[in-house]
């Protein structure tokens, strides 16, 4: 690795975490985070649309899973840990349901 290297803009680690060092270690959260578990997060995402949006056809169950594809990778890109894309997820799945019980 050169040593002249220089991170990139905007990507400096705080103050005193090695930047050569891996992501995991610098608490780069998102590296922590195995595809498996957003796979599992995106399941639960879809149970909670089903559960709220029933469709009745498999093209209308297809629409739900590319919605909650989406939205949990809205959420990834904008959390900042792993606590708050957790939270931001529970906080609208539970704004969801609170919303459908309202709805007549």
């Amino acid at each position: 690795m050169d040593a002249n290297r220089q991170p990139a803009q905007g990507s400096n680690p705080p103050a005193g975490v090695d930047p050569n060092a891996p992501a995991a270690a610098r608490g780069e959260w998102r590296a922590q985070l195995h595809p498996e578990a957003r796979s599992r997060v995106v399941n639960r995402i879809l149970k909670v649309l089903v559960k709220h949006l029933p469709v009745s056809v498999p093209e209308g169950l297809n629409e739900l899973q590319k919605v909650a594809v989406m939205f949990e990778n809205k959420t990834y890109t904008a959390a900042t840990s792993q606590p708050d894309y957790a939270r931001k997820i529970c906080l609208k799945m539970v704004s969801m349901a609170a919303t459908t019980k309202q709805a007549p």
